[in-house]
């Protein structure tokens, strides 16, 4: 595997697993737009679960207080450790989603080379052409996967809100200080 394409592990799956499962991606992920979605649908899962994840924590940060009391807020840790878990999160779906993004551009540039090259030819340059609309559509529904992520970013955002009123990431966390910067921004 090229070190290009994301290895994303079964942390992004955000589902406890007896069996923690790899995603390998490739390019062939990326070209099947089922497959594709099918991955986004399972990284999405913590984002639709947020109000529940941080009830969890909640509840176990109670438990382990019971157990070892600690100086500080129980709901600051657990809203601080279901922002870390959003965050990585959102960091890996985007990286998936930029990765296909690329894929699915260079084999258009790829089709587009293909029928430059294919001027004698009507039959094979019309098959051509129609396989580059297909690698357009494709390329659309990977690109609209950019814009559903910044509208599950800013509702998961808003429902942590709800629930985490006081928190604000520390200023010494540089990646969840550019999210939280970017989702309140609306980016």
């Amino acid at each position: 595997m090229s070190s290009n394409q994301p290895l994303l592990g079964s942390l992004a799956m955000q589902a406890p697993s007896q069996t923690p499962q790899t995603v390998h991606v490739s390019p062939s992920t990326c070209h099947d737009l089922s497959l594709f979605k099918e991955l986004l649908r399972e990284y999405r899962r913590l984002d639709d679960l947020i109000t529940m994840r941080i009830n969890r924590a909640n509840a176990h940060q109670r438990d382990k207080d019971r157990l070892d009391p600690v100086k500080g807020n129980l709901q600051d840790e657990a809203c601080s450790q279901v922002w870390k878990e959003l965050i990585a999160n959102w960091s890996r779906r985007t990286k998936l989603v930029e990765y296909c993004v690329s894929v699915v551009d260079s084999s258009m540039e790829e089709k587009k080379r293909t029928i430059a090259g294919l001027e004698a030819d009507d039959a094979a340059r019309r098959k051509a052409q129609a396989q580059l609309f297909a690698e357009e559509v494709k390329l659309n529904q990977v690109h609209n996967e950019l814009s559903v992520e910044k509208i599950i970013r800013q509702r998961s955002l808003d429902a942590f809100k709800s629930r985490c009123r006081y928190f604000v990431p520390p200023s010494t966390d540089a990646e969840a200080s550019k999210w939280w910067d970017s989702v309140n921004r609306g980016r």
